[in-house]
């Protein structure tokens, strides 16, 4: 399967689900224009892959893409094993891995309702190298460091 971009979502609050929308404009050393996670950090964009909101679906959760505050929702790539400075090329932009998964400072909606969550372990995180429009369909490269 050719991974690519299932959707892309923004919120305008931090910890808050984020919203679908037909295309995102990231911004180059900043992340998604008008998203509240941009800005100057090591956390510009956050990637969740379809594969693990299905494992939530499995548990009987209605979740989808957004729901856990990740930007772009991907298919076909097993985003957890990408080592750190691993380089994505998507659609037009380009991307460097920063991190993989997170702690969870709070316990969130889902957490609670489910027993777990995916996010802390199989979300990630990077910074954007090269700017431009990404939108659902958008093909993802990797290019290895």
């Amino acid at each position: 399967m050719q991974a690519k971009v299932v959707a892309v979502c923004i919120s305008k609050n931090k910890g808050e689900r984020k919203t679908p929308v037909a295309s995102v404009e990231l911004v180059e050393n900043h992340g998604i224009a008008g998203d509240a996670h941009a800005g100057d950090w090591h956390r510009q964009v956050s990637l969740l892959a379809r594969e693990s909101i299905a494992k939530m679906q499995q548990m009987g959760l209605a979740v989808d893409a957004g729901d856990f505050a990740e930007n772009i929702t991907t298919e076909g790539i097993d985003l957890p094993s990408l080592p750190i400075g691993t380089r994505l090329a998507i659609g037009p932009t380009l991307l460097e891995v920063t991190q993989i998964g997170k702690e969870c400072h709070t316990r969130c909606a889902i957490y609670y309702q489910a027993g777990d969550c995916v996010m802390p372990k199989e979300g990630i995180f990077a910074r954007v190298i090269t700017g431009g429009t990404v939108s659902p369909g958008d093909r993802i490269r990797r290019l290895d460091p």
